[in-house]
């Protein structure tokens, strides 16, 4: 059980870590029972910002490679024990949707998607 997003981009948020409405704060506002998400070229500008800016805040490589590497499941305190908090994580959750946003526009000229509350 989570949930998800779908449409031109898809996949899933992060459980406890990324909330509904993320993608807001790439530049655009859900709406519904459903969080209705539309991106044009018009919003990229503001979309690559807040990546620039969330790149900037966390260590991605250091989260990386404890999220990908030997370690198996996360908790609070292996996050600790490794440098990293559930603020960066979760920044990192919302990274990964950024970017998702941003090669879609890039792709299509526009992105739209929905996200169960």
């Amino acid at each position: 059980m989570g949930r998800y997003y779908n449409g031109d981009i898809e996949g899933k948020f992060w459980f406890g870590l990324q909330s509904s409405d993320s993608a807001d704060r790439f530049g655009a506002e859900g709406t519904t029972s459903y969080l209705e998400y539309h991106f044009d070229e018009e919003e990229l500008p503001a979309v690559e910002a807040e990546i620039k800016s969330i790149e900037d805040a966390i260590d991605e490589k250091k989260i990386e490679s404890y999220l990908y590497g030997d370690k198996g499941r996360y908790t609070t305190e292996t996050l600790e024990q490794n440098g990293i908090n559930e603020t960066q994580l979760s920044e990192y959750a919302d990274l990964l949707i950024g970017r998702k946003i941003r090669d879609c526009i890039k792709e299509t000229g526009e992105c739209n998607f929905d996200a169960e509350l």
